[in-house]
């Protein structure tokens, strides 16, 4: 039998029940302790137990500030790269055309479903009067630490190292520990804390247009095989000069954010058909994160989001975001029927990217399905008032039925009467 592969200046076997770390130099694997030390933290390591780890790693801190990998040997050959330090210092220096071109300034009574199915949600709109909005929130004295005290320190998070563009789990607390600390060696950004499920979710209220458009709340059955997605309640930390690259909300999902304090800035971005022909050529390039999508398109719009405001972007917009001053923002995702075909696209351009599963929207077909079923009653209501249907849901519905014979090309549906129906009536009126 050969003898169990030994690690550590300890030389030792491996031990499920301590915890251990590679060296991303040396690649043997060492025993941590608690963490301590600005040198540990800066690179996202427990203490090592061994001298030579800290050689390790003091070499990795002095290398490359400008790439993800701090180990490349050819400092300062290769380009920068996105979220490092240089990168962000460059991205503050650079002009950009101004939101306000493109941007809609509304009231928040103003901002109603009604209005919506009126004149469209095709381009952002910024909301500074709040009364009539229905968005309920902490007051913005509510600290990263009430945050703890509400959802648990327990939690765990997936918090994302800015400089390397890496994802990492630890526990809410550690970060909120990360968070308090005036001296932080590292950029960590928290954006994907979804908080339905806490006591928090009883400070928060979302807007009613987000509210009372959404598939989810209008159309997701209570007896549904698959558990209800919960995407419309998240909180979002970020320090200072967290940033988060360009891409697409799941699903081509349409988002509302509010920022409580601090301040956050979009790069938002058209989804015309060129404009999303090459953001997925750029999403599925080798060097992605080395080009700034922001050069490759005509225009990119710089929108600054300070406290208080509140921010709803439509459906595709590929959009940046950089957090320019410690932030607390509430968000949420939500599908809608104003932009039907808009969202299937940008589910196809996931499938093909081979996006995975975790950041889907959940059961995004199994939600087409449900909205099919709805969608018919209401087509059915509207040709017996001899009602015309508004060119929008025909549009719409004309897409869902391309994906959903898609959809039934690959497997075996129980959906295919709903098809079927669909069309009938579709065709009828």
């Amino acid at each position: 039998m050969a003898a169990a592969p030994l690690y550590c200046v300890c030389r030792q076997p491996y031990d499920v029940s301590r915890f251990m770390i590679e060296c991303d130099i040396c690649k043997d694997w060492f025993h941590g302790q608690a963490s301590t030390g600005q040198l540990h933290h800066e690179i996202g390591l427990k203490q090592p137990c061994e001298p030579r780890m800290l050689m390790c790693v003091a070499v990795k801190r002095r290398n490359n500030g400008h790439r993800h990998d701090y180990t490349e040997p050819d400092d300062g050959s290769k380009p920068v790269q996105a979220g490092t330090s240089v990168f962000v210092k460059e991205l503050q220096n650079r002009t950009f055309a101004s939101g306000e071109e493109i941007m809609m300034q509304m009231k928040g009574e103003h901002v109603s479903t009604r209005y919506l199915e009126k004149h469209g949600f095709s381009y952002p709109i910024v909301v500074t009067e709040m009364e009539g909005l229905g968005l309920k929130l902490p007051v913005p004295t509510f600290s990263v630490k009430d945050v703890e005290q509400y959802v648990g320190g327990n939690k765990v998070i997936d918090v994302i190292d800015v400089a390397r563009q890496a994802d990492s789990k630890m526990k809410l607390s550690e970060f909120i520990k990360y968070y308090t600390n005036p001296h932080r060696p590292k950029v960590l950004n928290l954006i994907s804390l979804e908080f339905s499920d806490s006591k928090m979710s009883k400070l928060v209220e979302v807007p009613d247009v987000a509210q009372k458009m959404s598939w989810v709340e209008n159309y997701w059955p209570d007896d549904s095989f698959f558990p209800k997605p919960f995407v419309q309640k998240y909180c979002l930390m970020g320090v200072k000069d967290s940033y988060t690259d360009f891409h697409i909300d799941f699903g081509g999902t349409s988002v509302w954010y509010h920022v409580l304090w601090g301040e956050k800035i979009f790069y938002l971005i058209k989804p015309s058909p060129v404009n999303l022909a090459l953001y997925e050529a750029w999403s599925s390039s080798p060097n992605q994160s080395e080009v700034f999508f922001g050069d490759k398109v005509e225009k990119c719009y710089k929108c600054v989001v300070p406290q208080g405001t509140t921010l709803l972007i439509p459906t595709g917009w590929i959009h940046a975001v950089l957090t320019s001053q410690d932030c607390m923002a509430f968000g949420g995702n939500f599908l809608h029927n104003l932009n039907i075909g808009m969202q299937l696209r940008c589910y196809e351009m996931e499938r093909r990217l081979k996006t995975p599963d975790l950041f889907k929207f959940p059961y995004f077909e199994a939600i087409c399905w449900y909205v099919a079923k709805n969608l018919l009653e209401t087509l059915k209501e509207l040709r017996e008032d001899n009602c015309p249907p508004p060119t929008y849901l025909v549009e719409g519905v004309k897409a869902l039925i391309s994906a959903l014979r898609t959809w039934l090309k690959r497997e075996v549906s129980v959906g295919g009467s709903v098809l079927t129906v669909i069309i009938s009536v579709c065709t009828c009126t």
